[in-house]
């Protein structure tokens, strides 16, 4: 290619502020598509789950609202839009684009949100404001790409990612100890990581013992490191990092990495645990997989699920056994296995005084 036309694509690139990069695509947009999960299919199953619960029609009416696969798809794609800084015409075009491809993805839904609401929203950028009827041609544009990806590839990629998430799955029932370890130590990996887990396990369709691992890994993570920095960062950092979020300590983790040890190392005890001890499963929403302690959507998550497999028959009721392993797995034993290997760590030297701090 001739040097004046690569300068003249990227000057263009520049311009419309389309940046292809893995940060803007496999952080920025898929953190974003998690939020967009959280504010359709999350807060849906929370509501629609009080609802059943305690008798309230309205929660049940606005929990089916919200959890539609249409709605869903949009608030996913609307949310990928945002990250990428879409014009106005772009981004509202997105919302039949997200419902399109997370319908006809199937289970793995998400994933083919990400993909095509990606390349549907640079095709549209790349067109915003280039004629003098903006109006139509840059709706026509997205709207129109994204539908056809979505038509033509969104089956597939929502096959091959819910093929991936069965294989992970099917292992983890087939070895549940040695999967109950990978499983909780990569997700809560990602968790803490800048990148979305919620949003990954989403994309999987993560559920059953995997998504009780997953589970695992992110409480470790998150109360791991809650309790570890205690005596750093005392209440408002437990309950930031406990209900917040472990990517707090990133920047620590960048300059000592030896601090992640003790978390991950609750992580890859936990996990078995949940699987092999207390058969500890995420039915209720994939995502929920993915989160945690934080705002205690993983734990409403397992509920959700032990509420639906009770509604279903396939559990006959919700026992003092299943609400003794979500505690301690979610809680107690995530603060209590990193607090001691964080002794061990300080007294050998791997972890100093200040390591643990957050940047006020």
């Amino acid at each position: 290619m001739d040097k004046r036309e690569d300068g003249g694509i990227r000057a263009f690139l520049k311009r419309k502020n389309i940046e292809i990069s893995a940060k803007r695509y496999g952080v920025e947009a898929l953190g974003a598509m998690a939020q967009g999960l959280f504010a359709s299919l999350l807060i849906g199953t929370i509501v629609g789950t009080l609802g059943s619960q305690l008798g309230i029609e309205a929660f049940v009416t606005v929990g089916t609202y919200a959890k539609n696969t249409m709605v869903v798809g949009a608030a996913m794609a609307c949310a990928i839009g945002w990250a990428l800084q879409c014009p106005p015409l772009v981004l509202f075009s997105l919302i039949t684009v997200g419902g399109a491809a997370n319908e006809l993805g199937g289970a793995g839904g998400p994933l083919a949100v990400l993909v095509i609401a990606v390349i549907a929203a640079e095709l549209g950028k790349a067109v915003s404001k280039e004629t003098k009827i903006d109006i139509l041609v840059t709706p026509f544009v997205t709207i129109f790409s994204g539908c056809m990806l979505a038509t033509m590839f969104a089956p597939a990629i929502g096959m091959a990612a819910s093929s991936v998430g069965r294989v992970i799955m099917w292992a983890t029932d087939l070895q549940p100890f040695f999967m109950g370890i990978a499983v909780s130590v990569l997700v809560g990996i990602a968790l803490t990581l800048p990148i979305s887990s919620a949003a990954i396990c989403a994309a999987l369709g993560l559920t059953g013992l995997a998504g009780g691992a997953a589970v695992a890994g992110c409480c470790a993570n998150m109360v791991g490191f809650a309790v570890l920095s205690f005596r750093e960062n005392g209440w408002g950092g437990l309950i930031s990092q406990g209900l917040g979020t472990s990517m707090l300590q990133m920047g620590n983790i960048v300059r000592n990495p030896k601090i992640w040890i003790p978390p991950i190392v609750a992580s890859a005890i936990t996990g078995p645990l949940a699987t092999c001890v207390f058969r500890l499963q995420m039915n209720g929403a994939a995502v929920s997989s993915g989160m945690g302690t934080c705002g205690l959507v993983g734990q409403i998550g397992v509920y959700s699920g032990w509420v639906s497999d009770v509604a279903s028959g396939a559990k006959a009721a919700i026992t003092p056994f299943d609400w003794a392993g979500l505690v301690l797995i979610s809680f107690v034993l995530p603060g209590l296995i990193a607090w001691l290997v964080g002794l061990v760590c300080r007294r050998a030297g791997w972890i100093r005084e200040g390591d643990l701090t957050l940047e006020r």
